[in-house]
């Protein structure tokens, strides 16, 4: 009898120095911990993180918006990288699904979009809760601009030492 094949790694790229950001990872962490073959690992790619220097060269752009990289190098941002990640998530594969159906990553990128002109006014709100966020936040807080279009960008593969056994 042989055994599940077990899906590749989705890295997803966090701003660690983001307290949004690291509200919404823990909770991501903790339903990606329920479940072992999520595949998921985790890299904080602020400035200050010990793997940041991996991604030094694209750190803006993935900052911008949301990033995942599969296990191939290739990587997935804005609503699609949401997607890729929820349907590896127990409680949320549902979505995954429902984003899958004709039309529906178009709404959800454009409602994502939305969300990036408010991240800002957020990210202050999230400060005033964060007694950990009394540091600057990095790049993540700013708004997206021109110099970092969306849509997926190839590059080579992720530090294996980063990736979950």
């Amino acid at each position: 009898m042989n055994a599940p094949e077990q899906p590749d790694t989705l890295t997803v790229l966090y701003d660690g120095g983001c307290p949004l950001c690291r509200r919404e990872i823990a909770h991501v962490k903790g339903l990606a911990d329920q479940r072992p073959d999520s595949a998921l690992c985790f890299v904080n790619i602020s400035a200050d993180a010990p793997a940041s220097a991996a991604f030094a060269a694209d750190r803006t752009a993935l900052l911008a918006r949301f990033h995942v990289q599969r296990a191939d190098g290739s990587r997935l941002d804005g609503a699609a990288a949401f997607v890729a990640m929820w349907a590896r998530l127990p409680g949320w594969r549902w979505l995954a699904r429902l984003a899958r159906l004709p039309g529906m990553l178009p709404l959800l990128e454009w409602a994502y979009r939305g969300f990036l002109r408010v991240r800002p006014w957020l990210q202050a709100r999230a400060r005033r809760f964060d007694p950990a966020a009394a540091q600057t936040c990095s790049s993540e807080c700013l708004p997206p601009t021109a110099a970092t279009p969306p849509g997926p960008a190839l590059t080579g593969k992720a530090d294996e030492a980063h990736r979950r056994a």
